[in-house]
């Protein structure tokens, strides 16, 4: 079964860090692009990064350049995404998304809005 699970997100207070995990299951994530996208209540989803096929290649959301970092590991089929410096804006439930496209910028600013099928995702909260 073709499978990816996030997980990692908890309640932080501002100025504070999490690793998400995506984890893959049932293929090779290391063929794909890779993204984190995340969606807030009453929001749309919006794409934050995400890795190219082989890591080689990386895309940020100018939003969250700088504090947020994406990583894969390919030992485990997962990628990472830190998040650092948390904010009252980045509360949202995260998700990871993976497509055949050869384009990191493609799958973070266009692509990931005709994805049909979402995972549960992991809620990050800021919280003091």
């Amino acid at each position: 079964q073709v499978q990816l699970v996030e997980s990692g997100g908890a309640v932080v207070p501002p100025g504070g860090s999490l690793r998400l995990s995506c984890a893959a299951s049932g293929f090779t994530l290391d063929d794909y692009v890779v993204g984190w996208f995340r969606q807030a209540p009453g929001q749309e989803r919006e794409g934050l990064s995400c890795i190219g096929a082989g890591g080689t290649t990386t895309f940020y959301n100018k939003a969250i350049k700088g504090r947020f970092t994406i990583s894969s590991n390919n030992a485990k089929n997962t990628v990472y995404l830190q998040l650092n410096n948390l904010k009252p804006e980045d509360p949202a439930v995260y998700h990871c998304a993976a497509t055949r496209t050869p384009s990191t910028y493609a799958l973070c600013t266009t692509e990931y809005k005709s994805l049909e099928e979402w995972g549960q995702g992991t809620l990050v909260t800021v919280s003091s």
